[in-house]
């Protein structure tokens, strides 16, 4: 092993793979910054390119770089025009936007980019002393788990529900699921709520969904404002200050710390990923949040920027545990980039580790040399791409519409893909004025096709729902997402009455 890391750093530290690495990085995080584009359908274009450099690992190194570049990314435009690049930066939107809103671009995109880099060193160290041993863990989780795993993603609704909201949040989920169930499931192949359109047998495109929800109600909503731009002109000399204080460092240390090692954890599970990784853990700070810290999530909460971004970096990270050491993608993406390793002769599984070191331990080193070059690229690059904010809006709606547009119409080439956009856009406006949280239909969108699949898997390898109680990694989940969902109000109820006794 000594001598195959050896052999994995003296690669990863050559001259062309470092060039590598800096390349997949910069096409990645400029992938990342547009909405619609996504990893998946740039590296399934480079994978050409990457078979042409004839060096597997100089190869999967690029493709890693333009992986974890565009998660690192994609917070830009999630903070700065609430419209995500990739579906593992949805979350950071949720005070991202609102922090850039009130004139703290810069120091959002500074807090993004120092725990983004964080959770991606960290994933990246984890990776590096226990890839193998992981790999034995992933392979315990059946179906079973996994329906267990998404239940305990649906707790996220109560991160994102007030005492009087509960019952929207509920509702939104409900909805979400109720759209993740349009057109043909894995399970079945007939085509289910599609009115009869054919566009819809494929169901709804996740971008299409983001779009509509996010970047096109913000476009109308920049158009009922006045102003000059979305930060006021008394705010702008604000978005130089990117500096963060003591007070704000001691806030974002614990929830770097514990979302760095849970984002690995949940990412190294196949079918799990960034998504799932950002969503939980923004759920899991939220919930375990003081009281006056839990009012400031969905407002500009520094917890709540900076856990989804180190969970979904360090999640990125750990999805490389089961594709290198099982051969099993535990992504869209990392399934492309299983595609290109056997496209380059080179056989993922078990046997990488001491048939292949070099290119085994020179992805995992060159992830920490990744890591260290995004932070490099984005802090300097901070003050100019926050100004973004300081357009005149009517400069920035059509650059926020033509985005929206084209994020949407890109991943399917279909144009029906615009009018679902636009009936979605109108609808979410409508949720909006009226108080109804999104996020929570996200989520239900994103983990409802997921948890459909997996119990019906679940369901028809024990012949029935015993596994529910039979297997206790499955009960052990489902106890902890009760826990989750509940614990909130019980410590809520208990500081009441501590009042009271107290008065």
């Amino acid at each position: 092993m000594l001598e195959g890391i050896l052999q994995g750093l003296t690669t990863a530290l050559s001259f062309y793979n470092l060039l590598m690495v800096v390349i997949g990085c910069l096409i990645g995080t400029f992938i990342g910054m547009l909405p619609g584009l996504g990893p998946m359908s740039i590296i399934a274009i480079m994978i050409p390119v990457a078979i042409q450099l004839g060096n597997p690992a100089a190869a999967l190194i690029m493709l890693a770089g333009v992986y974890y570049g565009a998660i690192f990314g994609g917070s830009t435009s999630s903070i700065l025009i609430n419209a995500p690049g990739v579906a593992g930066t949805v979350a950071t939107s949720f005070d991202g936007y609102p922090m850039a809103r009130q004139g703290k671009a810069g120091k959002a995109l500074t807090i993004a980019a120092i725990a983004s880099f964080c959770g991606g060193t960290v994933g990246a160290v984890l990776l590096f002393g226990f890839a193998p041993a992981l790999s034995s863990v992933a392979i315990l989780f059946w179906s079973s788990e996994y329906f267990a795993l998404m239940v305990l993603g649906m707790t996220a609704v109560a991160a994102f529900a007030g005492r009087d909201q509960v019952l929207k949040a509920l509702l939104m989920t409900i909805v979400g699921v109720m759209l993740a169930t349009v057109g043909e499931s894995a399970l079945h192949n007939a085509p289910r709520f599609t009115l009869g359109l054919m566009d819809l047998q494929s169901g709804i495109y996740f971008v299409t969904l983001v779009m509509g929800l996010f970047a096109l109600p913000e476009a109308l909503f920049l158009i009922l404002r006045r102003g000059k731009g979305v930060v006021e002109s008394d705010k702008l000399m604000k978005i130089e200050n990117l500096r963060i204080s003591k007070a704000e460092a001691k806030q974002m240390a614990p929830v770097i710390g514990r979302q760095s090692i849970a984002g690995f954890l949940i990412g190294v599970l196949p079918g799990a990923g960034a998504t799932i990784a950002s969503f939980l853990g923004y759920a899991m700070e939220r919930n375990i949040a003081p009281a006056g810290d839990r009012k400031q999530f969905g407002k500009g909460s520094i917890k709540g920027l900076a856990a989804p971004e180190t969970a979904n970096n360090a999640a990125c990270t750990g999805s490389f545990v089961p594709l290198l050491t099982l051969g099993i993608p535990g992504s869209g993406t990392t399934a492309i980039l299983l595609g290109a390793l056997i496209a380059l002769n080179v056989s993922p599984g078990p046997g990488l580790m001491t048939d292949r070191p070099e290119v085994f331990w020179s992805v995992i080193i060159s992830m920490y040399v990744g890591n260290l070059v995004l932070l490099m690229l984005n802090l300097p690059l901070i003050p100019y791409i926050a100004r973004l904010l300081a357009v005149p809006r009517n400069y920035l709606v059509p650059f926020v519409l033509f985005f929206a547009l084209i994020g949407s119409y890109i991943g399917q080439n279909n144009p029906t893909e615009l009018l679902i956009m636009i009936g979605l856009g109108i609808v979410a406006t409508i949720f909006r004025f009226t108080g109804f949280p999104l996020p929570p239909l996200i989520i239900g969108f994103i983990l409802g096709g997921m948890m459909e699949d997996n119990l019906g898997r679940a369901i028809r390898r024990s012949g029935g729902i015993e596994f529910l109680w039979e297997r206790p990694m499955t009960l052990a989940l489902l106890i902890l997402a009760l826990i989750l969902l509940i614990a909130p109000y019980l410590l809520d109820k208990l500081k009441i009455r501590e009042r009271l006794m107290s008065n």
